[in-house]
């Protein structure tokens, strides 16, 4: 219940508000944190991402087999992101950390992306009819994105506020989607292993009851 609390509502809301009063189109996260000193503001929002980010990494290794390279890269998305917001953005003062910046949030945002495809092309293996929406809610995303960074021509705030919104809640509703299969997994061995006793069961009172029968017969 409080993933959803935080993915539904603290996160995008947090990150609505932080860029709220500047231009979505003409100015980013970055360039809000560090020319309008709002750098607490953004590690704040750095460390609801990444801890929300770790949640999934958690809930999916738990309920699915992964490769370890998809494990890493979701771990890799969580590092890089730690180290975009620990890294100045200010081209005129420190140009090689800004293009460090740059590096870093790039990156992670292509790890967590990959990670996602990773998982999703797994449970697609398993369950074609049941996960073949999220791919394409996937592939969606990331053609959205592709488009306001071309249409805009910079990583714009709007951008960055999509990506992060959507991205977490496909992820909430992916982490639902393994939870709500691993049941429905359980619950089938457990009315098998039912099924099972309840036969079972039935045989050995037919059984006994055939052998009242003939007796019965052979005293008459």
């Amino acid at each position: 219940m409080l993933q959803k609390v935080f993915a539904y509502g603290i996160i995008p809301l947090y990150t609505i508000l932080f860029t709220r009063g500047y231009g979505w189109f003409t100015t980013n996260l970055s360039v809000i944190a560090n020319y309008f000193d709002k750098k607490r503001a953004f590690f704040i929002w750095g460390i609801l991402v990444g801890g929300y980010y770790y949640w999934v990494y958690r809930k999916v290794k738990e309920m699915s087999e992964q490769s370890p390279l998809c494990l890493k890269a979701i771990l890799g998305a969580i590092f890089l992101l730690f180290c975009s917001i620990t890294t100045p953005y200010m081209p005129e003062v420190m140009p090689l950390k800004s293009d460090l910046h740059i590096i870093f949030a790039f990156a992670s945002a292509v790890l967590l992306f990959l990670y996602l495809l990773a998982v999703i092309l797994r449970q697609i293996s398993k369950n074609r009819q049941r996960y073949l929406l999220y791919l394409a809610a996937l592939i969606g995303i990331i053609f959205i994105s592709l488009y306001l960074l071309i249409r805009v021509g910079i990583v714009s705030s709007a951008l960055e506020i999509f990506v992060t919104v959507s991205t977490i809640m496909l992820s909430e509703r992916l982490v639902n989607s393994m939870r709500g299969e691993e049941r429905e997994t359980v619950a089938m061995a457990i009315l098998s292993n039912s099924l099972k006793s309840s036969v079972f069961v039935c045989g050995s009172c037919f059984v006994i009851c055939c052998f009242c029968a003939i007796a019965s017969i052979r005293k008459a």
